[in-house]
């Protein structure tokens, strides 16, 4: 149970109204998938009345999101392996980290076991070495006041957060407790950023998984690593990413393309959500926890490859299109997307497979920025100023190395999101990977890249070397 700290802990939640102060207006979404069914009950379920009501084993209420397709089974003794094996990893991250970054690339793409997953999370993203970093943090900022105007955004939007799982269905209960203290602490982390509604599905799937302390930390790493500037006042990181996934999407899949542009629909109107909320909101509840399990490792290109699959399979050929002659219909199209290009073992096929490779995705982004540069003579959205060059930031992240008392070294993949020992998978947005050692030869990425993971999917074919 979280604690409560009076006048600085959540109030009752108020009952529906708008949302003043949040960055952008979100629709809803799918909350969960109501699949296999278990007798587990949750305390808030019980405490507000719903404990004749069985769960499902991701902790929704079963029967209330519908039906969503077959879950990809994995076998027990096959589960025990990976199981076995995501624990020695975990137990020698360091040494993982910089000799067998592939494998762990492939294991993540086979799925997170689900008894690890938010240990496994912590370690991907950083957030474990970002709370060794800062002890007692996370207590000051929770005992802190916050800024009253956000934490009146804060509690409206709490008990929106997936009603019908077991740990926020009831208001006021621990689980809109930890999410209004993750919140609430980052607003007083980063003031200049405060709050944007889209945090708030971010932070509950992660406190679905870890402690609130831990939790907020990995909130923090999405924020400022991994989709830097998406949650800012301007959303410009986001508008900028829109016209990377637009121009790609001509690659992918050139009749979708088409019917967007002669239909002049602006990618904010469909990708917003997806790439703000990491599809927490959009796709069944397997598929997104497989999603976040690649993007922990992977990095945002993970979110772009989701996109453009989606896209690709919605509106992708003639037949397909017959439905959507017109703005309305074409929207409605991607707002309502087919059960069957969302479900777990077909999309993450897809994004694994789907030819697209990350030295297009870093040098589409290199065009769309210095043509937002260009035309608006601004820095890199989601950055403190204009881009680096590779040289120039390894320099100071050596400074930084030096000054945190590590040895003078260029740093490693795993160490570009912090300064520290390894812990993380993906390199921040606007720092190049530059170790060889993660790049694939055939798809090394160009030198002056300041975007993505050093790292490309897997194909299937060798995803197949193993089922384990």
């Amino acid at each position: 149970m979280a604690k409560s700290h009076g006048e600085n802990g959540p109030r009752a939640p108020a009952a529906g109204g708008n949302l003043s102060g949040t960055r952008e207006s979100l629709a809803p979404g799918p909350d969960a998938a109501a699949a296999d069914e278990l007798s587990s009950l949750g305390s808030d379920s019980e405490a507000n009345g719903f404990a004749e009501r069985r769960i499902d084993k991701f902790g929704f209420i079963v029967g209330s999101q519908g039906a969503e397709g077959a879950l990809e089974e994995v076998p027990l003794e096959v589960l025990r392996q990976r199981e076995s094996k995501w624990l020695d990893m975990l137990n020698n991250w360091d040494k993982w980290m910089a000799k067998k970054h592939k494998k762990i690339r492939l294991r993540c793409q086979k799925g997170i076991p689900p008894s690890l997953r938010g240990r496994a999370w912590q370690y991907l993203s950083g957030g474990k070495v970002k709370l060794q970093q800062n002890p007692g943090k996370f207590d000051e900022l929770d005992m802190s006041p916050g800024d009253p105007k956000w934490l009146d955004v804060i509690e409206r939007d709490l008990h929106r957060q997936f009603p019908f799982h077991e740990m926020f269905v009831s208001r006021g209960g621990h689980g809109q407790q930890d999410l209004f203290r993750v919140l609430k602490a980052y607003t007083l982390y980063r003031p200049e950023e405060g709050y944007c509604q889209a945090q708030a599905p971010i932070a509950a799937v992660l406190l679905m998984h870890m402690p609130a302390e831990q939790a907020f930390w990995c909130l923090v790493q999405i924020c400022e690593k991994y989709l830097p500037g998406y949650y800012s006042e301007k959303l410009e990181a986001i508008q900028l990413d829109g016209e990377i996934l637009f121009s790609l999407l001509q690659k992918v899949s050139p009749v979708a393309h088409k019917h967007l542009s002669q239909q002049k629909i602006d990618p904010l109107l469909y990708m917003t959500e997806w790439f703000m909320c990491a599809f927490s909101r959009t796709l069944p509840w397997s598929s997104v926890l497989r999603v976040w399990d690649m993007f922990f490792c992977e990095g945002v290109k993970i979110i772009f490859r989701v996109g453009l699959v989606l896209l690709k399979h919605a509106l992708g050929s003639p037949e397909k299109l017959k439905a959507c002659q017109g703005q309305y219909e074409t929207i409605e199209r991607l707002r309502s997307l087919s059960p069957k290009i969302m479900q777990e073992a077909f999309l993450v096929q897809e994004v694994v497979e789907l030819p697209v490779t990350e030295r297009q995705i870093e040098r589409e982004h290199l065009i769309q920025l210095r043509r937002w540069q260009d035309t608006r003579d601004a820095p890199l959205p989601g950055s403190k100023g204009k881009y680096k060059p590779p040289k120039q930031v390894q320099k100071e992240q050596r400074k930084q190395a030096k000054a945190s008392g590590q040895r003078d070294k260029p740093p490693t993949p795993s160490q570009a999101k912090v300064a520290a020992a390894a812990g993380d998978a993906c390199p921040p947005r606007d720092v190049p990977p530059k170790d060889p050692v993660y790049q694939d030869p055939q798809d090394s990425a160009p030198q002056d890249s300041a975007y993505h993971c050093s790292q490309e999917s897997l194909t299937s074919q060798e995803s197949e070397d193993t089922y384990l």
